[in-house]
């Protein structure tokens, strides 16, 4: 005997299946649906549960779907009040799974700090930033005051932990380097095959391979260089809580953006000098330093891309801040 059930029925069914999946962090099957039965969006209390859950759980795919415009109908003053209080509560036991080190654990929470205090639960968060400039807000100052003090107090382990972990990194690289400093610039006045004994020019100076040489050896220099200061920049920093939405994470990226370049300039200089010392022997000597010069940059696109682009995503075009359409 076939059953069928009524509309609300179906509603009340599908209300628990959403919570549930809002729970898990399963955007698929809350926009399925939401996208077939869009008569949930117009419940203000289930549509307030299953945010207070999504943020609650730091799901970002959810919050990009629910946040989109036209998803959900406008929330009250008092809504937007319980969800900042849901923001501020911090617990290790809902770590997001793409996140990688404390800093950007940090970064992803001052993000959702600044999503909820600003105007984008009502409006496309392409405004964002708008609205900030021109201090569109519906909390006080005092209320804000209070919201950041009690984000901060919350997450002090938590800043402690993201500062420990920007020391020692922005250390360990500005020794590497410095290290590279002290090579390219000794290497300026040792250059391959010697200099003329009368008149001190280099005797390889008109081969092709000497000036790519001297080229990728000053590029070296010049970005070691840079990113020792970078580094040493984020050392001398006071590392503020603010500081890690953009300040520090923009400060790691560039040094080590110009510590890669150095590397691998000075890759390209040690290849070069070799080729210069050897190629009147070995006219084939370019392939097996071709050859070997690609492994530390296939490891280095194996290992270390991945967080490059991870940091560079989360700073300049946090996914937080692009919501999802959910009708086209």
């Amino acid at each position: 005997m076939k059953t069928h059930m009524k509309t609300p029925e179906i509603l009340k069914l599908l209300s628990s299946i959403v919570l549930d999946a809002a729970s898990c962090g399963i955007s698929e099957i809350v926009k399925l649906c939401f996208e077939h039965y869009p008569e949930l969006t117009w419940n203000k209390s289930f549509i307030e549960e299953v945010m207070k859950k999504v943020v609650n759980q730091r799901h970002v795919e959810l919050f990009r779907l629910l946040n989109a415009p036209g998803t959900i109908p406008l929330l009250t003053n008092e809504m937007r009040k319980d969800l900042m209080e849901v923001v501020l509560k911090w617990s290790r036991k809902c770590l997001p799974r793409d996140v990688s080190g404390a800093p950007f654990l940090m970064q992803r929470e001052l993000q959702w700090f600044k999503v909820s205090l600003s105007y984008i639960f009502t409006t496309h968060l392409c405004f964002l930033f708008i609205f900030t400039l021109i201090g569109i807000h519906y909390f006080s100052e005092e209320d804000e005051d209070s919201y950041w003090d009690k984000f901060v107090r919350n997450r002090s382990e938590l800043l402690e932990e993201a500062g420990q972990w920007m020391k020692e990194t922005s250390s360990s690289c500005s020794l590497v380097s410095t290290l590279i400093i002290t090579v390219a610039f000794a290497a300026a006045f040792t250059v391959p095959g010697g200099n003329d004994g009368s008149t001190g020019i280099p005797i390889f100076l008109k081969r092709s391979s000497f000036m790519v040489f001297a080229v990728a050896d000053a590029l070296a220099l010049f970005s070691s260089v840079t990113a020792t200061l970078m580094f040493l920049a984020i050392l001398t920093s006071r590392y503020g809580a603010e500081d890690f939405l953009n300040s520090l994470p923009t400060k790691m990226i560039l040094g080590l953006t110009f510590l890669f370049l150095s590397l691998a300039f000075m890759l390209v200089a040690f290849g070069s000098a070799l080729t210069i010392v050897l190629s009147e022997q070995l006219k084939w000597i370019y392939i097996p330093i071709t050859f070997l010069a690609a492994i530390p940059v296939v490891l280095f696109a194996l290992l270390h891309l991945p967080l490059y682009f991870e940091m560079v995503e989360s700073t300049y075009w946090p996914r937080l801040y692009r919501p999802l359409k959910l009708w086209e």
